[in-house]
């Protein structure tokens, strides 16, 4: 029990010394739109509920389901993840995976005026690979692949809040 009152005392004052040196948490960038819907995501797009998680985070803009409501529209041009063999043994065994994720998009008004024109945005990452060890690789593969959509989700983020819309 004292260990566990020690690890909170611990926890509460790494939090104050974080708050005297500064630091803050990460805001969602502000955008210059208050609605924003999606147009062409799959059912299930893991990257539509990403995107929509931060923006709703926003102080500024909330994702709308109805696209005649909103003040812009963002457009799904491509939204695709791949693997490739990396390095193949003379044998024909991969030891390597290059895995790909490809988020394409534009931005735009219900009228059709363009905010950000076709916009491709990419994140790239290596995965060593061994048959022996399948199942845990196909893991590994996975959270990469998450990790990679937070990062192109945020790199989204930072494009749709330079925008402009007059």
């Amino acid at each position: 029990m004292q260990r566990r009152q020690f690890h909170h005392h611990l926890a509460a004052l790494s939090l104050l010394a974080l708050g005297g040196c500064g630091f803050a948490p990460r805001q969602s960038p502000q955008m210059p739109f208050k609605t924003l819907a999606f147009n062409g995501f799959g059912p299930q797009a893991v990257m539509a509920e990403e995107l929509r998680v931060i923006i709703n985070g926003s102080q500024t803009t909330r994702v709308i389901p109805e696209l005649t409501q909103a003040d812009a529209i963002l457009d799904v041009l491509a939204d695709s993840q791949e693997r490739q063999a990396g390095v193949i043994t003379t044998a024909g065994q991969i030891r390597s995976l290059s895995l790909l994720y490809r988020f394409k998009f534009r931005v735009r008004t219900l009228a059709g005026k363009e905010l950000l024109g076709p916009t491709e945005v990419l994140s790239t990452r290596s995965l060593s690979y061994n048959e022996s060890q399948a199942l845990a690789k196909e893991s590994e593969e996975a959270s990469l692949f998450r990790a990679m959509q937070r990062d192109i989700a945020d790199q989204v983020m930072r494009r749709l809040a330079v925008l402009k819309v007059s």
